[in-house]
């Protein structure tokens, strides 16, 4: 951090260091563009940031960010209420979207379980979700979780909780295997077991 750039700037580039993807030297060269368009960038961005701060909220149903609660998705009417998916957090569920390929509910747990990291199951939304399971109207829940040793522990641990609930839900996971256009030869090991796994009649 430059010495000579006085205390604002250095909390900007401070700030700026401690999102994902910016270290120090790109949150220094971010935070110069946004000194030098002032008017075009940095201005705008903290109105954004501060009305970003002010109405968006996490949905008491599903745990999304938006700016009304219950979501726009939870409140949609025209979505399948006995369809969840979970996912980890809001990205996913906005990837999820862009693909058009799922009309149901989702459920953002928030996490995943990490023994490691000290994350527990009262740390994630995993009784949010059973409870809306427990409701009664939902009849598949699919964890849309990551293909890491977190990811699949977690995906077991709601799938012990989820029998246990007494409603008769079906739990499935994403099928994993070969990506479209993707070609074997660059594929790791653990991809091409699960598509071998997951083969179906050609």
């Amino acid at each position: 951090m430059a010495a000579s750039a006085g205390p604002e700037i250095e909390r900007l580039i401070s700030l700026l260091a401690k999102l994902p993807g910016l270290g120090p030297r790109s949150a220094r060269r971010a935070a110069l563009a946004l000194l030098k368009r002032r008017e075009q960038l940095l201005v705008p961005l903290a109105a954004a940031l501060q009305e970003t701060a002010d109405k968006v909220t996490s949905c008491s149903v599903c745990g999304a960010p938006d700016t009304r609660d219950p979501c726009s998705i939870c409140s949609d009417g025209a979505r399948d209420n006995a369809l969840i998916c979970v996912v980890e957090e809001a990205g996913a569920l906005w990837a999820m979207e862009r693909s058009g390929a799922f009309r149901g509910k989702y459920h953002v747990l928030g996490g995943l379980l990490s023994a490691l990291d000290g994350v527990g199951p009262e740390a994630l939304r995993i009784a949010e979700l059973t409870g809306r399971v427990r409701g009664g109207e939902v009849r598949e829940v699919v964890l849309a979780l990551p293909a890491t040793v977190d990811g699949q522990t977690t995906a077991h641990y709601i799938a012990e909780r989820l029998t246990g609930t007494g409603n008769s839900v079906a739990v499935t996971s994403l099928a994993r295997g070969v990506p479209v256009g993707g070609d074997l030869d660059w594929l790791d090991d653990g991809t091409i077991v699960q598509a071998m796994r997951a083969r179906r009649p050609a």
